[in-house]
Formats: structure tokens, sequence, C-alpha cells
């Protein structure tokens, strides 16, 4: 009696510790399943190297960076320009297109935060930011910034109570402008939820030629969710094959940064794809002189 009493009790104490580990594994199963299905622990984040150094900007924030630097290279200015440029509007604006002002500028708005009662634009136009950015560079254009600190270069532009305020801006925004620019293939990626909305690829045509190339634009093919890029146009637009890979990369990065904003799904230019799932370059099959950019399809529907 007393061996048949320990033996059930063995098999209660069994079947109790097997239901709890079978409770336990299905709640790790279910948090698991829902975190991979919402994405909800997905840290979204763009990132940018130059040499061992990595650099990070939240995806909107590198959305801006990308007009920034997109609109120096249609300008036909240094790289340099671009990380003048991107480091005024991280100080200014945090690279967010605001729309109020602080106490030294009550009225200033965009991303450059440009005080309309200076002479800059109208509150409309500053508040755009492929105008803020142009207006930015055409005083930048003004004197020789390739020879003074970035710092000195954006004061200059800036006019601002706190000179010396843009120089901690430097790094991240020259890591981010020489990716933007094309002279650090494959330097910059973004780590992305899975889009919410089906991407335009009509839509990235423009944006692409109204930011960085209306020529390249012009060339480029759209094909469902599928836009090609040329990375060369004829009337001597690009003339060397160095030149042809830094505007590619110029141009991949550039929507790899606005992947987000965009809907993008991926990205392809020599020998390399970026997409969300992978969230980095890796190696794969790509079209000679092209960069190829596919939009994201509709959630729930075929993706073939």
């Amino acid at each position: 009696m007393a061996a048949r009493r320990r033996r059930r009790r063995r098999f209660r104490a069994f079947l109790t510790l097997t239901l709890s580990v079978a409770v336990v594994a299905a709640g790790i199963y279910g948090v698991s399943r829902y975190a991979g299905e919402s994405q909800i622990l997905v840290r979204e984040q763009c990132t940018a190297f130059i040499g061992s150094e990595r650099h990070t900007l939240a995806p909107d924030q590198a959305a801006n960076a990308a007009l920034i630097g997109a609109v120096s290279v249609e300008r036909g200015l240094r790289a340099r320009a671009a990380t003048i440029g991107i480091a005024t509007s991280m100080q200014e604006s945090k690279l967010r297109n605001i729309d109020y002002g602080d106490e030294a500028g009550p009225d200033s708005r965009g991303l450059f935060q440009q005080r309309p009662s200076q002479g800059w634009g109208t509150e409309e136009q500053v508040m755009d930011p492929l105008y803020a950015a142009n207006r930015f560079y055409a005083e930048l254009e003004r004197f020789d910034y390739s020879s003074m600190r970035v710092t000195e270069a954006a004061q200059k532009v800036q006019r601002s109570a706190f000179p010396e305020a843009y120089e901690k801006h430097e790094p991240t925004a020259r890591a981010f402008a020489s990716a933007l620019t094309g002279h650090s293939p494959a330097s910059l990626d973004c780590t992305l939820r899975r889009a919410e909305a089906a991407g335009d690829a009509a839509a990235v045509r423009d944006q692409l030629g109204e930011q960085h190339s209306p020529l390249l634009a012009a060339r480029a093919e759209v094909d469902g969710r599928r836009l090609s890029i040329p990375t060369h146009a004829s009337g001597g637009l690009v003339d060397s094959n160095e030149l042809t890979q830094r505007t590619g990369w110029s141009i991949a990065q550039w929507a790899v940064a606005r992947a987000g904003a965009e809907n993008i799904e991926s990205v392809s230019f020599g020998g390399l794809i970026w997409n969300r799932a992978e969230n980095r370059w890796v190696h794969g099959s790509t079209t000679d002189g092209h960069v190829i950019v596919t939009v994201s399809a509709a959630p729930g529907s075929p993706t073939g």
C-alpha cells in the first residue's frame, strides 16, 4: 500500500512537471512568434562606417541626411560640402524638419533652422527640405569651404550664437557623407522592420530626379516594383569607371538611407545586395552598370 502511494505521488509530480514545462514552452513559443510577427524587438537604425568607426542615425534622420548628401552631388560639390551640410543640420534640427525655432531665433524653421526674417526665404520655402538644402549650399558655395574646418564653414553660413557647436557632429556627418557621395562603397546600411505599406517605384524615381540626378532619373526604368537606374549617361556625364562606381554607390546608399521613408525592400549594385531581411550588404547577383531598387509589396500580398 505504501509503495503504491509513493508511485502515485511520483506520477503526480512527474505529471505536474511535464505540464509546467509544456506551459513554459508554449509561452516562449507564443512570445517568440509574436515578437517575430510584430518585429517589436527590432531596433531600427541606420549605420555608416568610416574606417573602423561606426556611426548611427535614426531612419528618419538618415533619410534627411540622404537628401542633403544627394543635393551636394547634384550641385557638383565636393564630399566635404555634404559633411558640412549634414553636420549643420544635426546641430540645428537633429536632422529633422521641425516647424519651430528657439529663443535665439523664434522664426527659425526646417532642417537648417533658416530664418525668413534674415532673407532665407518664406516659411513655406525653408520648411521644404529640398529648398532648404539648396539654399544652404548656395551660401556655402560663396567661399572656399574646402580649406576651412567644418565648424568654421558651417558657422560662416549659419551665423550661429554657438560657433563651435557644429564640431561635435563632424565624425558622424563625415561617415554618412562619405557613403552618400559614393566615396565609401557599401558602408551604409539600415536595420528596419517589415514595411507596413507598399512602395512606389515611380515615386522613388521622382525623388531621385528631384534630389540626386534628374538626368539619370529620366533614363531610369520602372517595371512593377522594380526600378532600374543606370549609373552612366550619354553626353559625358560620367566618363570613367571610377566615376561610374562612385555614382552607383552614391545612388545605392541614398536608396538604402531612404528605405524606411520610401518603403524600399532591396537595393543592389556592384555585386552586393542590401535588403530588409538581411539588414546589411551581402554578395549576390546584380545588374552591371545599374542600381536596382525594389520597393515593398502590399502587406500580405505575394512578393515573387
